[in-house]
């Protein structure tokens, strides 16, 4: 089978179950199974492929038929302007949490050196995005997890920032390295019981972890608000990600915690996303 013959054939499998970027999905399956880009495929989609070419191509596609991340199955994600490095222990980083990298841009743009703590660092994207983007700043990542803690060093490494990052595996109520200048998180905020209904792409591949905010959506909120209290230094800048219904729970939170609210943020559905807030007490 040629590679053409074999990209239609994998593009009707996953049209089958609904998949909507189902051409785009396989032509990057097969750049996968044969190490190569796709601009190789649209040139050779007439070469013959090897068996063991074949059979990696195939499993790649049933993999994805069962609804597996595009992403997981290639290990990679562009995020920003730059490529990480992700496995099922972490988020995917999505276009909406750019929003975050505009916000922080922004409100940095006069600064000539900042430190940032990253809550719930995942793979990274937020924290060392800014850190490429911003020369001179500095970055904590912490995490709970173990495995993506060293998902965000070997990207710190990829991205050539390690010399200006710091990484603890630990539970943000135990944290207590330092004071910052920025902290910024996107914790886990959908509601437990709504987990279920998510998409199979998600509810059934990334981790709950990353997304389980508990009975009401807010219990890792409410933590992450708690704990940045403390490590802000007065005048400094709190950036959180929220879900579309939570703006206005999540503004008492931040009030009774001595934040001022600067600026609500919404995403690329017109839903609440972000909240900007300023430590003033």
């Amino acid at each position: 089978m040629n590679i053409q013959s074999a990209i239609i054939e994998g593009t009707n499998i996953l049209k089958s179950k609904y998949i909507q970027t189902a051409q785009l999905d396989t032509e990057i399956l097969m750049a996968k199974a044969l190490g190569k880009d796709r601009k190789y495929i649209v040139l050779n989609n007439n070469k013959f492929l090897k068996d063991k070419n074949l059979k990696i191509f195939e499993k790649l596609i049933n993999e994805r038929a069962s609804r597996k991340p595009i992403a997981y199955l290639i290990n990679k994600k562009f995020f920003w302007n730059f490529e990480f490095f992700v496995t099922s222990d972490t988020l995917i980083p999505r276009p909406d949490t750019e929003l975050i990298i505009e916000q922080i841009l922004n409100l940095t743009k006069h600064k000539s050196k900042m430190n940032i703590l990253d809550i719930g660092v995942g793979s990274g994207c937020i924290l060392l995005t800014i850190l490429k983007e911003r020369k001179n700043f500095y970055g904590t990542g912490i995490d709970i997890s173990k495995k993506c803690i060293n998902i965000s060093k070997i990207n710190a490494k990829n991205l050539k920032v390690e010399s200006r990052t710091r990484f603890y595996k630990t539970d943000v109520d135990k944290f207590d390295q330092g004071k910052y200048d920025l902290v910024v998180s996107n914790p886990p905020y959908i509601n437990k019981y709504i987990l279920k209904y998510l998409e199979k792409d998600v509810v059934n591949f990334e981790p709950k972890l990353a997304l389980d905010g508990g009975i009401d959506g807010l219990s890792e909120i409410r933590k992450v608000i708690i704990k940045s209290s403390e490590l802000i230094k007065k005048n400094g800048k709190f950036i959180l990600e929220i879900g579309f219904d939570q703006k206005n729970k999540v503004i008492n939170l931040l009030k009774e915690e001595g934040f001022y609210i600067n600026n609500i943020i919404k995403d690329l559905a017109n839903n609440d996303r972000c909240i900007v807030s300023t430590k003033y007490k």
